[in-house]
């Protein structure tokens, strides 16, 4: 079975990059500095600080193991000139039944974030508008049914 590559944007990629290097060079000597100083408190049994340092530990450890096994396979999506839509594209969209517009932004499923606009290319809306063009008109298949929207805009942001 092939492996998933991780499709990103340059953005996505780096905004990852930059936390991994602040998990590993601020957070996790900050975190292990703090564990050092709860265990100088003595009976570790009944120690909260202790407890909390070591929980906060786990996390950013298990955080620093996501990324790098994101980054791992990351791919960044190549900027191309043929104007269809890929990831990095700001799309905005008319949705041909409610006459309503709306923007977003194609990303890869690492770097979803719906309350800023910003969604997979795996997204029922990103799948559609994929290899589109301004004007084309497309049909987005939810489980809620089908939809048709415009492409009204369409550029690589």
């Amino acid at each position: 079975m092939a492996e998933k590559k991780n499709l990103m944007t340059k953005e996505g990629k780096k905004k990852l990059e930059d936390e991994l290097q602040d998990l590993i060079h601020v957070q996790r000597p900050a975190i292990t500095k703090k564990i050092a100083e709860a265990r100088e408190q003595g009976d570790l049994s009944e120690n909260a600080e202790y407890d909390a340092a070591m929980d906060e530990q786990g996390k950013i450890e298990d955080r620093i193991k996501d990324i790098q096994e994101i980054l791992k396979d990351a791919v960044v999506v190549a900027d191309d000139d043929t104007g269809k839509i890929n990831i990095g594209y700001t799309v905005k969209l008319l949705d041909l039944e409610e006459n309503e517009e709306d923007e977003y932004k194609i990303v890869g499923s690492n770097e979803v974030d719906i309350l800023n606009g910003k969604i997979s290319n795996e997204s029922p809306v990103g799948a559609a508008v994929i290899g589109h063009v301004a004007g084309d008109t497309v049909t987005v298949e939810t489980e809620a049914g089908s939809f048709q929207y415009k492409i009204v805009e369409a550029e690589r942001s």
